[in-house]
């Protein structure tokens, strides 16, 4: 069974670069897709950054552009989202999620770990 399972959130300080993780198990060959979203109270979800493992390519959402940099170690079947900079503005649950195709819809979702940044 694929389990995600997000750590590293908490509460910050404004400023503050935190990393989060995202261990993924249950599955022996890499997903081609993963992504961290994140949902603020009262908001949408969004998807916050995308890694494509073919090309090795990434995508930002443009409020954490040049802030926050996803990442993956395959020996460690752990994905990480680097936050740099952090803003009251980024205070969220965030989500490691993880799609079997690259252009299918994500299939799998982590619990979430709440991240909190204080002024």
């Amino acid at each position: 069974q694929v389990q995600l399972v997000e750590s590293g959130g908490g509460l910050v300080q404004a400023g503050d670069s935190p990393r989060l993780s995202c261990a993924v198990s249950g599955r022996t060959v890499r997903f081609p897709r993963m992504g961290w979203f994140r949902q603020a109270p009262g908001k949408d979800r969004e998807l916050v950054a995308a890694i494509r493992w073919g090309g090795a390519t990434t995508d930002y959402t443009d409020s954490v552009k040049g802030r926050f940099t996803i990442s993956g170690d395959n020996a460690k079947n752990t994905v990480y989202l680097q936050m740099n900079s952090l803003k009251p503005k980024d205070t969220a649950v965030y989500y490691c999620a993880a799609a079997t195709s690259l252009w299918s819809r994500y299939d799998y979702w982590g619990q979430g770990t709440q991240v909190t940044v204080s002024s």
